[in-house]
């Protein structure tokens, strides 16, 4: 593994003083009284005082001492000039002084180091453990080395400590990332058995079946909610549940490196995982685990969309319909506004009516709007008999999804779980009629008068095309709002799973209700209710009268006319007004 990853010019602008802005200057090169003493030390000249003063600001503000002081920012070289009553050039003295004599600016950087209590790191010293022991954490949850070089780079500056050179920095990180790889096959070491190497091995070769290899077969995301895509996204999960892929464990490793893992296996080709050898397996790993889930994931979804589909597409249907049917209806209508008059006039004789509105309208135009057909529109206006259209193509995808798929309801669901059982069995025995036992309490109520109907009507047929409608399209409903939920899932997963168990609520308990400000004990608040209460009875009483009312008095307590209280005299008292118009008692205090 390379230890190079940063270029020539990026290595150089790490070594030197970079561009500074007026926050950092501020922040940074502002000496307190504390520091001028520090600096103002016996026998310091004005140049060993400038530069001291420079290697003073500049290490909190970079994290490190850059070798050429005499890079430091011009603005920032005048400010600590101006603060000291020194003349900037004496900070070139300065360097001419410790080239000739680099003990002192040894010991400069020592008494810096012990006046701000920074450390130098040294090899196998506690900092340099605990920067190794970062850095490969880091490594455990992404593998960019850029990144690493920055965290530890952010980790030395917060924890105090001196950043080592920027290409030792770069060999910790090559280092820390190939102990992280190492550490991920001891870690998952227990599942790679000799078949499941076998398994993760064939993915790399390609299938005759599928014209290519598992591995870019199963990397492949769907593109349409289709018949064909449903049947090969069910055809990879039920593939990866051969390998059992969706059993695998991988918690002991951070789900950062899960992630990252999986993410290397799907851009790599095939020959470069070929060339990885013995550290391909926890890539290959992590990939089948991660793609068991979303597989499932995207099973299901595209199960919701092709059924919202064909639903989209009745309701469009539906939609034309009743405009066709408004226009039919708009010519009912404007004979209604001939006929109507005519038979409010109580001067014209009924027996006189029908010849006179035949001669208005005419036949032939009666005869026409009397030869539309004109029935009353279901509850729906007709919306699932325009879905039922679309049974056979549901058919084609809907029993292999719910013979595949794990469906289970939670509180509420039971008949909807119920009948979804029946539906299973129906499906793999072959049955053709619902049994009279089916429960369709979970139906909608606009649809529910195409069930009694078809009953009624004793078509076993058409009662089994809408029933099994029905069941489809709640499953759907109930897996959007949470009400059905597939165990293994983590799009439609059991919402109890997102809630804390007893055990882990009775830790955080306490925390979460100080940030809340509740108290952390149920029986502490019937006594806060009740000081709600009495607190609530006490501004009734003092507010039930204006300000400006002549009985209150100046502390803000009213004090109730002897005429209204129900305590006798003229007292303070915690009345409310209805009490004091004689509806209610009162106790005076």
């Amino acid at each position: 593994m390379s230890t190079r990853f940063l270029s020539d010019e990026q290595l150089e602008r790490l070594r030197s003083f970079p561009d500074i802005g007026r926050e950092e200057l501020n922040k940074y090169f502002t000496l307190t009284p504390r520091e001028h003493g520090f600096l103002d030390a016996p026998g310091r000249g004005p140049e060993a005082r400038l530069g001291l003063a420079v290697q003073l600001c500049t290490l909190p503000w970079l994290g490190y001492i850059p070798d050429d002081l005499l890079g430091i920012p011009q603005a920032a070289l005048l400010r600590l000039a101006g603060q000291m009553a020194v003349f900037p050039g004496m900070l070139e003295q300065y360097d001419r002084v410790t080239r000739k004599r680099p003990q002192t600016r040894s010991d400069h950087l020592k008494a810096v180091l012990k006046y701000l209590t920074w450390k130098n790191p040294k090899p196998g010293s506690i900092q340099w453990k605990e920067l190794e022991q970062f850095l490969l954490d880091r490594a455990m949850e992404h593998d960019t080395p850029s990144l690493l070089f920055q965290q530890a780079v952010e980790h030395l500056q917060s924890a105090q400590v001196v950043r080592p050179g920027a290409v030792t920095l770069m060999e910790l990180v090559t280092t820390a990332r190939a102990a992280a790889g190492k550490l991920t096959t001891q870690k998952v070491g227990h599942l790679l058995t000799g078949s499941m190497r076998a398994g993760l091995d064939r993915l790399l070769v390609e299938d005759s079946e599928i014209g290519t290899s598992r591995l870019r077969w199963l990397t492949t995301p769907a593109v349409e909610a289709s018949v064909p895509v449903i049947g090969v996204s069910l055809d990879k999960l039920l593939y990866l549940r051969a390998m059992n892929a969706h059993q695998l464990d991988l918690s002991m490793l951070p789900r950062e490196r899960r992630r990252f893992l999986a993410t290397v296996a799907r851009r790599s080709t095939v020959q470069g995982l070929e060339r990885r050898e013995e550290r391909r397996y926890p890539i290959l790993l992590s990939l089948v685990a991660q793609s068991a889930v979303d597989q499932l994931d995207e099973v299901i979804a595209l199960f919701d969309q092709a059924v919202s589909a064909r639903e989209s597409h009745a309701k469009a249907k539906t939609d034309e319909a009743l405009a066709e049917r408004a226009k039919k209806g708009e010519a009912r209508q404007l004979l209604m506004d001939v006929i109507l008059p005519v038979l409010n006039d109580p001067g014209i004789p009924d027996e006189e009516v029908g010849g006179l509105l035949r001669g208005q309208i005419g036949l032939d135009k009666l005869r026409e709007v009397a030869s539309l057909s004109w029935k009353p529109l279901p509850r729906d206006h007709g919306r699932l008999a325009a879905l039922e259209a679309s049974y056979t193509y549901l058919r084609r995808f809907t029993p292999r999804v719910l013979s595949v798929i794990d469906f289970q309801g939670g509180p509420g669901a039971q008949d909807l779980m119920t009948a979804l059982q029946m539906l299973k069995d129906l499906n793999r025995t072959h049955g053709r009629k619902v049994p009279a036992e089916a429960p369709t309490s979970f139906v909608s109520a606009r649809y529910a008068d195409y069930l009694a109907k078809a009953r009624k009507a004793g078509d076993d047929t058409a009662f089994r095309h809408y029933w099994e409608l029905c069941v489809v399209l709640a499953l759907r409903d109930g897996l959007r709002s949470g009400d059905v939920f597939v165990p293994g899932s983590r799009r439609y997963a059991d919402p109890g799973t997102y809630l804390f168990t007893p055990e882990q609520w009775e830790g955080k308990r306490a925390e979460f209700c100080q940030l809340v400000r509740k108290p952390a004990a149920a029986s502490d608040f019937p006594r806060r209710r009740r000081s709600r209460r009495t607190a609530s009875s006490f501004l009734d009483s003092t507010c039930a009268y204006p300000s400006s009312h002549p009985q209150r008095r100046r502390t803000g307590v009213m004090t109730c006319p002897r005429s209204l209280c129900p305590a006798g005299p003229e007292r303070r008292c915690t009345c409310t007004p209805a009490m004091r118009s004689g509806s209610g008692s009162s106790t005076a205090p």
